[in-house]
């Protein structure tokens, strides 16, 4: 965080919108110590947005890492139109799910899927996931938002179904009729 001199501080519990957009600034400017700074107040927050999607600590910490990096390259594309915290909420879920992408067998772990089924695919079909969001958006509402609430921000169906007001089982049901229907549109029908 920057004082009223411009020197880096350490961060505090929270910003105030004037010392964040003061440390973003610097960080937009080149100014490593800021990065630091803005690293040090978020690396909780981002590695656990990764676990909570990659379920995995290993895979969570590279992408984390990953996050941190593509955010010094990218952090002049933060014009200050919505709060940073949701911003870098955005970029690291979108950064992480295009990692898990990479990483080879994330298809078969999200919807296990036997690797001897997985294998009557072409190499093609089982690494082009790039329709997979497309696929997400066509989904029925309350499916898909089950879905993303669930598989990809990490929450449990308990949470998912107070803040929907649903039965916990109705989650749950929403879940796998999103499942199966990106499943059967995917190829993977049983």
């Amino acid at each position: 965080m920057l004082n009223t001199q411009g020197n880096v501080i350490a961060a505090q519990d929270t910003f105030t919108d004037k010392s964040e957009r003061d440390l973003i600034s610097a960080v937009q400017q080149g100014d490593r110590k800021a990065y630091q700074a803005l690293y040090q107040y978020y690396i909780g927050q981002v590695y656990g947005l990764c676990l909570r999607l990659t379920s995995d600590k290993t895979l969570a910490e590279d992408a984390a890492q990953e996050v941190f990096i593509q955010l010094w390259r990218k952090i002049g594309n933060y014009k200050g139109e919505s709060k940073f915290s949701t911003w870098l909420h955005t970029v690291t879920s979108n950064i992480t799910i295009s990692y898990l992408r990479k990483q080879r067998g994330w298809l078969q772990r999200m919807f296990n899927i036997e690797e001897s089924e997985a294998m009557h695919h072409s190499a093609e079909e089982q690494m082009d996931l790039s329709d997979l969001e497309g696929y997400v958006a066509r989904l029925p509402e309350r499916a898909r938002i089950v879905f993303v609430l669930h598989a990809i921000e990490g929450y449990r169906h308990e949470d998912i179904a107070q803040m929907m007001n649903m039965a916990v089982g109705s989650s749950k049901a929403q879940f796998h009729r999103a499942k199966q229907l990106l499943k059967e549109w995917m190829g993977y029908a049983e």
